[in-house]
């Protein structure tokens, strides 16, 4: 008996750095040292024409923020193609392990919405620096990696930037080059961040609320690619609407955490030093992919 004892206790012990954890992630602050703390000031709000809510078959929703500064021509197609209601009775119809969920037209819908571009130009990195965090340690696919002002993860290599593959990320599915993809069809990393596709697809947003409706989906085990092989398994899509579509009592809320002071500097260090007592080595580091901003429903 007396192992277990032991576990109960060091649990027990463990639990303020548990519940740190979560204020951490966004969710009420319990045990956050005050200098990591947000005040109600860092929290800004996500503009209405910035979130896209993508509703599934039985009413579960997702919801996306959308990156126009850095992928402008891209997002602009998404907002033409949710106000032409475009995704609506298409599907979720690719759901590939530790990798992505992919949805949209597939060979549901081919014509795209007048004024949609086909192939946008490649939005996959540009020449300018503009994050105001840098995490201590470099990682295998950039110098130097940190965040904007409003909350996104940025890699570069020294000359350019460009958005990273982090789970929840979105980005816009494309055939082989040059097609750089319309936005018609969207995916969202579910595993392990697949670095290896940044730089070479377009990055347009990330899932902030109901990720869990697009990680647990069966995987599909078509093509060695997660494609669904029957129709009957296709997740179907309700509706896609940008929150500035609907109502304005029932447009979702969001904010992010603002990055440019010292408290979320504080919250980075500890992102890259966990503190005991459950950890009893500090890593002195953290990848990019481990350190996202956080965004909650506005209170």
């Amino acid at each position: 008996m007396l192992k277990p004892l032991i576990a109960l206790t060091a649990l027990a012990a463990a639990l303020p750095a548990i519940a740190q954890t979560a204020a951490l992630s966004g969710r009420p602050p319990q045990a956050t040292p005050a200098s990591a703390d947000a005040l109600p000031e860092d929290w800004k709000a996500i503009p209405d024409n910035e979130i896209l809510v993508v509703t599934l078959k039985g009413g579960h929703q997702v919801f996306i923020r959308l990156a126009p500064r850095y992928a402008p021509a891209h997002v602009a197609n998404i907002r033409k193609l949710a106000e032409a209601h475009w995704w609506d009775g298409t599907s979720v119809y690719r759901v590939q392990d530790n990798y992505v969920s992919q949805w949209g037209g597939g060979t549901q819908k081919t014509e795209l919405p007048g004024l949609v571009i086909p192939n946008p130009p490649p939005e996959y990195e540009w020449n300018y620096w503009d994050g105001v965090t840098t995490l201590t340690k470099a990682d295998p696919y950039s110098v130097k990696s940190g965040h904007s002002a409003d909350g996104w993860p940025l890699a570069t290599d020294g000359t350019k930037t460009w958005m990273p593959h982090c789970y929840g990320m979105v980005g816009v599915a494309r055939d082989l080059a040059p097609s750089t993809g319309s936005g018609s069809e969207l995916y969202a990393v579910i595993g392990h961040a697949p670095r290896h596709l940044d730089r070479n697809i377009a990055i347009a947003g990330r899932v902030i609320e109901g990720m869990r409706w697009l990680s647990s989906l069966p995987r599909g085990t078509g093509g060695g690619l997660g494609l669904y092989e029957d129709p009957a398994q296709y997740v179907g899509i309700l509706s896609v609407r940008l929150a500035s579509q609907l109502p304005e009592d029932e447009r979702p809320r969001f904010q992010y955490r603002a990055t440019d002071n010292p408290r979320f500097a504080a919250w980075i260090k500890l992102r890259e030093n966990r503190q005991p007592p459950f950890f009893t080595l500090p890593a002195g580091g953290a990848d990019i992919c481990n350190a996202e901003a956080p965004v909650r429903r506005a209170q």
